[in-house]
């Protein structure tokens, strides 16, 4: 897979991308990631990527023209590009999974207090990572890529994320423990050490329902 992310600040994903699992998958080209400031494409002599709104308002918005230019110059056939916005649909794992099947994607990170309209016109799907709004898109751009990435063909072992919370049963994920059996008073529950597969597969599946009624009831209504 290859991902593009068109920022205005790049050296935000410095370091985030350079560790432990995502590090792995760009090293063995199970993903490849670049990075675009499209303040290079501004025809501005100053390179000028906002303006003042029309109608009047407070802060600055993302002018059209650079933005798109470089989508312009990245977009395949192949490719899907996401704007990343507040008023996108919500993230879920369902979209994560759909998206990892993908073969390029392009992550537009908006900023200041908002981007022209037209530029949506650009996006084939628009997300939102929650009920909040942040400084830009970067920060939604790494969480889309984290969670995308570890669902690629050989970047982690597939049971691992078919087990995962919010996948299609909804259910929360079960409680897991290691070494040692009796930590501060806190054992172990019998049956993990039990050797019987049957009540383990049991156990969990109880306490994932437990903890999906007590701690997400909207996921357990569905």
């Amino acid at each position: 897979m290859k991902i593009d992310i068109i920022t205005l600040f790049p050296h935000m994903f410095d370091g985030v991308f350079e560790e432990s699992i995502l590090k792995r998958a760009i090293t063995s080209r199970k993903v490849e990631i670049n990075f675009y400031n499209f303040r290079d494409d501004s025809k501005d002599p100053h390179h000028k990527v906002d303006d003042t709104p029309y109608g009047g308002g407070a802060g600055m918005v993302l002018m059209a023209q650079p933005i798109f230019d470089c989508v312009e110059k990245l977009r395949t056939e192949q490719s899907k590009v996401i704007l990343l916005t507040p008023s996108g649909i919500v993230y879920k794992q369902k979209v994560a999974y759909d998206l990892s099947k993908e073969k390029h994607l392009i992550l537009i990170c908006g900023h200041y207090e908002g981007f022209d309209e037209r530029i949506r016109t650009l996006a084939d799907m628009e997300v939102s990572i929650g009920d909040y709004v942040l400084t830009g898109g970067e920060i939604p751009a790494m969480v889309l890529v984290d969670s995308i990435t570890r669902l690629l063909p050989g970047v982690i072992n597939e049971r691992s994320h078919i087990e995962d919370s919010f996948n299609e049963n909804y259910l929360l994920d079960y409680p897991t423990y290691t070494k040692p059996r009796n930590f501060k008073g806190m054992k172990v529950p019998e049956v993990l050490i039990s050797g019987d597969h049957k009540k383990i597969e049991e156990f969990r599946y109880q306490e994932s329902v437990k903890r999906t009624k007590e701690r997400r009831p909207d996921l357990w209504n569905k």
